[in-house]
Order: C-alpha cells, then structure tokens, then sequence
C-alpha cells in the first residue's frame, strides 16, 4: 500500500518527484517525517526525529498521517517501507514528555490517533510493549494485536510484565516474519525490507490488493464469515486483465506483464 503527491507548502512535510515520477525525500529544516526511495514502486516513508529518538508525539504522528495520505492513491506506488533515519533506533514508542503536559481529554484523543496510525501501517533490535512499567496500558490496539498475532497467553505474559525481548525472541513467537543479524552497516532490516519489497513488487496489483483486504477482513470474523469475504474478493478479481495475462503466461511459459488492471 503506498501514495503520493505533491509537497505541501503550509506543512512540516514536504514532497520532490525524482525522475521516474516516484517520490523522493526533500530536506527541509525541523521535518519529522519525510517520503522517498529510488522509484521503480517502491516508496519509503523516513521517519526523523532524532532528539526523541523516534517517539511518537503530536507533530510526528500528524506528519505520518500527512505521509500515508499523499501515498495512499498513487498507482506507481506498490509497497512502502518505513526506515528510521536516526542511527541506532526505529521507534521509541509513546512521547511520554510531551504525554505528560496534554490533559485527560488531550490524552485521549492523541491516543485514538494513535490506534487510527496502527490500522494504516522489524537482531540487535528490542521490541516490547512496556506500559504496565510506567503505570499505563497498551492503547494503541497492542491488547488487540499481541493477542491475534502470539495468542492470549504469550501476549498477557508480555504485557503483564513490560519485558522487551530482542529480534530472536520475536521471531520465535511468530511476531516477526524476519529477524536478520546486523551487518556493518547498521541496516540489515532495511534491507531485508528492500528484498521483500521487490519480491511483491512483480506481481499482479489488484490480486495482492484482495488478498490483503480478505485477510485483514476475514481474521475479525468467524471461517464462515471469513469465507464469504474470500469469495467478494476473488469476485472482484475475477474479470481483470491481470488473471487473463496470467493464465496466458502460464499458458505460453512466460513471466506474466501485471499492468494493474
């Protein structure tokens, strides 16, 4: 899923088209959030905010929100990666210095926008959902997620506690599909993330586009529930000029040409 547009002259973030017509970052002074990568569709959303290593405050959470939203529409766009440029961390989580200045209403409110990020959108890395250690809970549908994706138990134990647990960890769980020793220049996942990106990139739009949506739809419901939603998304796919490239490219031993219609 990725979009793009033009850069917004009254916003903190800011947008170039490099050659191609994919998006790249432009810098500019007191950016949070910037869009880029080297095209061919494959955007990266670079997430800046080194004196708060990456946590997540108002005008960061607002520049990603302003990210996602000039992506999301662009049909050269097939897969984003998100990339910390802040040496040594991805995300640090809540902003709790600036948490601790918003009133109660405040507080809620920042953390539906929160939970609203989440639905849109990583072996020397720590993960962990560590508010029980600092009086709080998961509000931005960690209780919800944790559960779906390592089971009721193993995510209660988890959060209960606070623990952080490194890449390995993680991936032994099930919470992460890959974990990759670091290499020399500090951006293994990155590259792992590249690698998967171009392995999704050559295939049919609008089928990865159903598979995605009968997934996500079909893991709230019941297998019944869940089929039916399957069945209105291969309906969907049925008539497009993709499956027929496809059968025919299986039928004359070629790659498939995808054009996304």
């Amino acid at each position: 899923m990725l979009w793009l547009g033009p850069g917004r002259a009254g916003g903190r973030l800011l947008l170039r088209w490099a050659r191609g017509g994919s998006p790249a970052a432009a810098p500019r002074r007191g950016a949070e959030v910037l869009v880029g990568g080297e095209g061919g569709g494959i955007a990266e959303i670079l997430m800046n905010r080194p004196h708060a290593r990456n946590s997540l405050g108002k005008v960061f959470v607002n520049e990603l929100f302003s990210a996602l939203e000039q992506l999301r529409f662009d049909e050269k766009v097939r897969v984003v990666v998100f990339k910390s440029e802040v040496k040594g961390v991805f995300c640090a989580g809540a902003d709790l210095k600036e948490r601790a200045k918003m009133d109660d209403a405040e507080v809620g409110h920042f953390v539906k926008r929160l939970r609203n990020l989440m639905d849109e959108i990583a072996s020397s890395a720590k993960m962990g959902l560590i508010e029980t250690t600092r009086g709080l809970l998961p509000g931005a549908g960690g209780t919800q997620r944790l559960p779906r994706c390592v089971g009721v138990g193993l995510a209660k134990e988890l959060i209960f506690t606070g623990r952080q647990i490194d890449g390995q960890e993680a991936f032994s769980m099930g919470l992460v599909n890959h974990a990759v020793p670091q290499n020399e220049e500090g951006d293994a996942a990155y590259q792992r993330a590249l690698t998967l990106a171009k392995e999704i990139l050559p295939q049919a739009p609008i089928a990865v586009k159903m598979g995605k949506l009968a997934i996500n739809r079909g893991i709230e419901v019941d297998i019944a529930s869940g089929m039916a939603i399957e069945g209105m998304c291969y309906a969907q796919n049925i008539p497009t000029r993709d499956r027929q490239e496809g059968m025919a490219a299986f039928k004359e031993k070629r790659p498939p040409r995808f054009i996304g219609k």
